[in-house]
C-alpha cells in the first residue's frame, strides 16, 4: 500500500495536487483530522483491498497542534507496518498567498479566532512546521501556475511506481527568484553566456546552435564536469539515508540558455545511472524526462 500525506499552507494548492493524485488513479480523502489519521489507515490497510493500493490523505491546519506534533512519529509506524508512505508538503512566500486570497477573497482558516490575514498565515507556518520538516518533497509554488503543479505532482509523485531516490533537475533564471524547494543550488552566471550572440538570443539551452556554443566553451565544461562528479560522489548517500525526493536546481540569470542546456546534460548522464531522474525548465515549460542523448531537443 502506497500512502501520500498531502498538506502545506492554505492557499499554497493541496486541492489541485489532490484532484491531479485522484485522476491518476489515487483513492483520495481530504480534511482528514490528523487525530483520526491513524484510525482512517489502519482500518484501510486492514482490509488488504486493493482498491485503496494508492491513497491520497489530504491534512491541513485545522488540525490540533499536538496532533500535527505527532505526525512525524505517526508516519514511522506506519512504515513499520510496510506502507510505503510520505508527506508532500506545498508552501508559497507570504506575498503570493496574500495575493492568492486578495483575488479569491476566501478566508483563511484562521481567520475565525481574530486574527488578520498576515497574522494567520504566520500562525499557520508555526503549526505546520512539525509537518515540513518531516516531509520528503517540499514544492514551492510562489510563482506556479495550476498546469505547472498539476506537473510537478504528476511528475514527481502521481507517476512514480517504484519506491527509491526521485531526482529533479530544474533549470531557472536568478531574475525570477530563486527555487525554495532545492536541496542543491548551482550558479552558472560566471559562465559564458549566449545571450550576447545576437542569433542566439531568442533560442534556449535545447537549441542545438546554443548547444554547440556551450559545448565549445572550456569553462563550461570543466563546470559540468564539478557538478557531475559531487552529484555522482553524494546522491548515493541521500539514496542510503531513505530520502524519496532530491531537487537539484541550475540557475543562470534568465533560466533560458545556460541553466537549461546545463540542466539536460547533467539529467541525460544520471539518468544512465538512476532510474528516476526528470527534467523541469522553470522558464521554459514544465516537468519531462531527460532527452535521449546528451544536448537532444525532445519532439514538441
Amino acid at each position: 500500500m502506497r500512502l501520500i500525506i498531502v498538506s502545506g499552507l492554505s492557499g499554497s494548492g493541496k486541492s489541485v495536487a489532490l484532484h491531479l493524485l485522484e485522476d491518476v488513479g489515487f483513492y483520495c480523502i481530504d480534511n482528514v483530522p490528523a487525530a483520526l489519521l491513524d484510525s482512517v489507515i489502519s482500518q484501510i490497510a486492514a482490509t488488504g483491498d486493493p482498491f485503496y493500493e494508492n491513497l491520497a490523505v489530504g491534512v491541513d491546519v485545522r488540525s490540533r497542534a499536538a496532533d500535527l506534533e505527532s505526525l512525524p512519529e505517526l508516519i514511522r509506524r506506519f512504515r513499520g507496518l510496510g506502507i510505503r508512505c510520505e508527506i508532500v508538503f506545498l508552501h508559497a512566500s507570504e506575498d503570493s498567498l496574500l495575493k492568492r486570497y486578495a483575488e479569491s477573497r476566501r478566508p483563511h482558516p484562521l481567520s475565525a479566532q481574530g486574527m488578520s490575514l498576515r497574522e494567520a498565515i504566520t500562525r499557520e507556518r508555526e503549526l505546520l512546521g512539525p509537518v515540513m520538516a518531516a516531509a520528503e518533497l517540499i514544492i514551492d509554488t510562489s510563482q506556479t501556475s495550476i498546469y505547472q503543479l498539476r506537473d510537478a505532482v504528476r511528475g514527481r509523485v502521481g507517476l512514480r511506481t517504484e519506491p527509491g531516490l526521485s531526482i529533479l533537475i530544474e533549470s531557472f533564471g536568478y531574475k525570477h527568484g530563486i527555487p525554495l524547494d532545492a536541496d542543491f543550488v548551482f550558479d552558472l552566471r560566471c559562465l559564458p553566456n549566449p545571450y550576447w550572440e545576437l542569433s542566439l538570443r531568442p533560442l534556449t539551452g535545447r537549441d542545438a546552435q546554443v548547444i554547440a556554443y556551450l559545448d565549445a566553451q572550456p569553462p563550461v565544461q570543466e563546470m559540468y564536469r564539478d557538478i557531475l562528479g559531487f552529484l555522482q560522489r553524494w546522491i548515493p548517500r541521500y539514496a542510503d539515508f531513505n530520502r524519496n525526493y532530491l531537487t537539484v536546481a541550475l540557475g543562470c540569470t534568465g533560466g533560458q540558455h545556460r541553466s537549461v542546456y546545463m540542466a539536460d546534460k547533467l539529467a541525460t548522464e544520471l539518468a544512465r545511472q538512476h532510474q528516476q531522474v526528470l527534467i523541469r525548465h522553470t522558464e521554459l515549460r514544465g516537468i519531462d524526462r531527460p532527452p535521449e542523448e546528451a544536448g537532444a531537443r525532445p519532439p514538441d
